[in-house]
């Protein structure tokens, strides 16, 4: 029996353009497959989680695989988001990669305390982020054994 490979979807709530599009570029760089898709805030992410809003109504909404959250966003920042991710039992065993510019150990402490699966210091040089990109999509996507998600 040939099994079809699983198509990754990494979803990225990240509210600077300019990050997501370097997110992209390393995503591509680092030849991570899957389908990306971006949020701008905690309000939308977890509006397209909930298939709710814009993300409801018929639309195609795919599971994500992996979310990329950044801390500092509008609306709904990520650690509020986190917060709700994990509370919810249909959304908690996405893995969530939290991905920003902090280095405070009470960042650190306190979204791994929420449930955050991974803290990682944005790098401000993109071949430091390609790098950082494909260890992420090697070990989320290729090594470990996630479960099924509807």
């Amino acid at each position: 029996m040939n099994a079809k490979p699983k198509t990754h979807v990494i979803l990225m709530a990240d509210d600077d353009a300019d990050d997501r599009l370097l997110a992209k570029d390393a995503l591509e760089e680092a030849h991570v497959e899957g389908q990306l898709h971006f949020v701008e805030n905690g309000e939308e992410l977890l509006d397209f989680l909930q298939r709710r809003g814009p993300y409801g109504n018929g639309v195609a909404v795919p599971r994500p695989t992996l979310i990329l959250l950044d801390l500092n966003m509008p609306k709904k920042d990520g650690r509020e988001a986190l917060r709700a991710i994990k509370a919810d039992p249909e959304l908690r065993r996405i893995p969530v990669v939290v991905l920003t510019t902090s280095k405070a150990d009470t960042d650190i402490n306190g979204l791994y305390d929420l449930g955050a699966n991974s803290f990682i210091t944005k790098p401000f040089q993109f071949d430091a982020l390609v790098n950082v990109m494909r260890t992420i999509g090697d070990y989320w996507l290729k090594t470990v054994e996630l479960p099924g998600l509807k």
